[in-house]
């Protein structure tokens, strides 16, 4: 909320902003899979398929998005280093940061999909 407000408060920034508000896209799939769990639903194909989306929707929101982001902010930060100081320090910041936490539950949810595909395997084949 911090790097939004400074970014509509200073006209700067925005694209980074966008970058970063887009990984919210795989949001829906982390509330269904909660509330699947909840209902009890793990092996349904309904749960299987969303962990999967999960999984690809995380890779190219959270993943490949960032590595965009961060190839983007060193091959433009001729432009970056102009921007108001607490708002190039944010920059530098924030996303970093994101980016550890997005590649520790994308681990996870790896290991989840895994786990799930390979019970669902063993439920088909017998």
């Amino acid at each position: 909320m911090f790097s939004i407000l400074l970014s509509l408060l200073h006209g700067q920034g925005q694209f980074y902003i966008l970058m970063v508000l887009f990984t919210e896209s795989t949001t829906p799939s982390v509330n269904l899979r909660w509330y699947l769990d909840v209902a009890g639903q793990k092996n349904s194909k309904l749960y299987v398929c969303n962990g999967v989306a999960l999984f690809f929707g995380w890779l190219v929101a959270r993943i490949l998005l960032f590595i965009f982001c961060f190839y983007h902010l060193l091959t433009h930060f001729d432009q970056v280093k102009q921007m108001f100081p607490l708002a190039f320090y944010n920059l530098l910041a924030v996303p970093p940061v994101l980016a550890v936490m997005n590649l520790f539950w994308f681990w996870k949810i790896a290991k989840c999909m895994i786990k799930t595909l390979s019970k669902a395997r063993h439920r088909h084949s017998q």
